[in-house]
């Protein structure tokens, strides 16, 4: 088992019924349902990857200036999960503070490496985020969640993020379980399915199955090492 012990790390993602991660329609009630799913594993390191990030702020309304508020670690609930985004090319440099206002976030964490550049790190300095430097060129996922695991007393890492980081993170064998809310939709010509990087067979053992009204259905599935 290549995963450190103390850490299990679930992926989660909504994908159409032909396995498409992107070019559907992305409803309120789709999105209640894969945050209802997300809620069920309880308090986790929520991870997610840069560039899902920046789509995501484009989407969901854009940046707003920042206050002087948002140089200062905000006082919330311990039973808010912490926000990680691997960012070791500064991809959210003057944009964190679109997540870190979030009703739902306790506080960001940042993943960087020994390559990123003083620039982003006196930023995120500045402006209070913790972040944690591993790895020389990109960053050392593994080695990242032994630090996190223990800095942050939590035992689950739950990564909810686009194909480039899950493929890795399941190339690399760092995924423990994988959770999917599959949509009664099949994309066709425009779909792009979320496993097309995995590089070998990756076999399942299911955990559950549960279906909601409507014709969505959650899969939760365990990997066999």
């Amino acid at each position: 088992m290549t995963n450190n012990k103390k850490t299990k790390v679930v992926m989660q993602n909504t994908i159409s019924l032909d396995g498409s991660f992107i070019n559907f329609e992305t409803s309120q009630e789709v999105m209640g349902l894969h945050y209802q799913i997300v809620g069920s594993f309880g308090k986790v390191l929520y991870l997610f990857g840069s560039n899902t990030a920046k789509v995501a702020i484009e989407m969901f309304g854009g940046l707003t200036p920042e206050t002087k508020d948002d140089f200062m670690r905000p006082q919330k609930s311990e039973d808010l999960s912490y926000w990680v985004v691997v960012d070791s090319e500064a991809v959210l440099k003057g944009k964190l503070h679109f997540y870190r206002r979030s009703e739902y976030c306790r506080d960001i964490i940042v993943l960087v490496s020994e390559s990123t550049d003083k620039s982003y790190l006196d930023y995120l300095k500045e402006r209070e985020y913790d972040f944690l430097v591993a790895g020389k060129k990109q960053v050392d996922l593994k080695k990242s969640f032994d630090v996190l695991s223990d800095r942050y007393k939590t035992s689950t890492v739950l990564v909810d993020s686009g194909r480039g980081l899950t493929n890795a993170m399941l190339n690399q064998g760092l995924v423990n379980e994988i959770s999917l809310l599959v949509l009664p939709v099949i994309v066709g010509g425009k779909s792009e399915n979320l496993f097309s990087n995995i590089a070998k067979q990756v076999k399942l053992t299911e955990l559950k199955e549960r279906t909601f009204p409507g014709g969505y259905i959650h899969l939760h599935y365990k990997i066999d090492k």
